[in-house]
């Protein structure tokens, strides 16, 4: 198993702040970072792969869509515009050196019209995502769809729906990111959400209910080791959580509190309740 530590803990952005920390993490046995790419033109990737390099760690990125970009528009531009930029993500994460991206990569988080999906929405984004193939299996890249929960999305709430969903797109390198933040809302049973799932599981968020230190809440961490482990599940689990004053960052992830005693707990006594428990 690895260990991640996605830098909203810490940043909005991967950034000088990030970079300071990134001895402690290390030191705490994290195994690799977590950070954001939005914008390919604005990610500074040479560094990420300079800075990683020089201190032994793998990274991954996550991103939501922005500037109006959705793979279940009724416009086939705009469509067809978040699927070159989405390969443009993949490309410029890869030159970076990280071998994953992961996210609601359907529509923009908070986009919620008010009604159910339709057969329409959900056919494109099958489309969308069997575009992505190519460049993919061209980079040795995985794809990790988020489902989140129903306060942030209309479209994709479910590990049912998740597994339908990677099963319909049919490409062994798309699957499912399991969080157990929204899985903690959406699902009856976390445990049995992650079977659902199945072989579709590509990366994990290790995150307790409130988003503080994982072990702290209520979710049920040893169902949700024992069903990782019935699934042979051995890649990432990674803690993402939000720093507490990042402003439109903490406003998106609705941190309105000090959800511990500083970020740096949810990160550094998060992963030492992880190693302890999944073993």
């Amino acid at each position: 198993m690895k260990f991640g530590a996605n830098t909203f803990i810490w940043s909005a952005a991967y950034d000088q702040a990030v970079e300071e920390v990134l001895p402690r993490i290390k030191e705490a046995g994290f195994d690799g970072i977590e950070v954001p790419l939005f914008r390919p033109a604005e990610f500074p990737g040479a560094k990420l792969q300079k800075a990683c390099a020089a201190y032994g760690l793998e990274a991954n990125v996550c991103t939501v869509l922005v500037d109006g970009l959705t793979l279940i528009s009724e416009d086939p531009a705009v469509r067809s515009k978040t699927v070159t930029h989405l390969k443009d993500l993949i490309r410029t994460a890869a030159d970076a050196g990280a071998k994953m991206m992961a996210g609601p990569v359907y529509s923009p988080v908070g986009y919620l019209p008010g009604r159910r999906r339709t057969t329409d929405e959900w056919k494109w984004a099958i489309e969308g995502h069997q575009q992505l193939g190519d460049t993919l299996a061209a980079y040795n890249f995985t794809m990790a769809i988020e489902p989140l929960n129903r306060f942030e999305t209309f479209f994709l709430n479910t590990a049912a729906d998740a597994f339908a969903l990677a099963e319909q797109i049919a490409h062994p390198n798309v699957g499912i990111l399991f969080d157990t933040f929204h899985a903690n809302i959406e699902e009856k049973d976390i445990a049995a959400g992650i079977r659902t799932v199945g072989k579709h599981i590509k990366h994990f968020h290790s995150c307790e209910n409130d988003r503080g230190i994982p072990g702290s809440g209520h979710v049920e961490w040893a169902s949700v080791f024992a069903a990782l482990r019935d699934l042979g599940y051995d890649n990432w689990l990674t803690i993402e959580s939000f720093g507490f004053a990042l402003g439109d960052l903490s406003a998106a992830a609705a941190i309105w509190r000090d959800i511990e005693t500083s970020p740096d707990l949810i990160a550094f006594e998060g992963i030492k309740f992880l190693k302890k428990n999944v073993a």
